[in-house]
């Protein structure tokens, strides 16, 4: 399965944003150094596969500044490390996001997909149909109060 991946990974259509390299010498990469959101736009409006982003909160901070970010598939881990990096920083538009797809691994890792919905829709975040857990809380709080 690993060695899939990477043979995947390996063989596919790359390109790479950089501000510092003079070649891009991985198998089948195209090096991206002149204005990254028009290039990407211009390969988003091309015939072929998904173009993804791994590993690097600058370019999505960059793509989601110029609205070319249509997908988010994010991983949230159950630990905490420091102060860390925004994914969304200064300059980031405001944009609307579905949630299409979710699961939680069995150490915690929650994956969740979310695909571009249009504008912001503002609402509550409550959960249609409470939980147990979630019953049982707002019993002991009535009980408090």
């Amino acid at each position: 399965m690993k060695d899939d991946f990477a043979a995947r990974i390996n063989n596919a259509r790359k390109h790479v944003v950089s501000k510092t390299l003079s070649k891009a010498d991985w198998n089948n990469s195209t090096l991206i150094k002149d204005n990254p959101p028009q290039e990407i736009g211009n390969l988003k409006e091309e015939d072929g596969p998904e173009l993804q982003v791994h590993g690097s909160g600058n370019l999505i901070q960059t793509l989601l500044t110029h609205d070319l970010v249509d997908e988010f598939r994010l991983k949230i881990f159950p630990v905490l490390l420091g102060k860390g990096k925004r994914l969304f920083a200064e300059g980031t538009i405001p944009a609307g996001f579905r949630l299409i797809e979710s699961r939680t691994s069995p150490s915690g890792v929650i994956v969740a997909t979310y695909e571009r919905a249009g504008e912001v829709k503002t609402g509550s975040f409550a959960l249609e149909n409470p939980t147990e857990a979630e019953l049982d809380r707002r019993k002991r709080i009535g009980e408090q109060n």
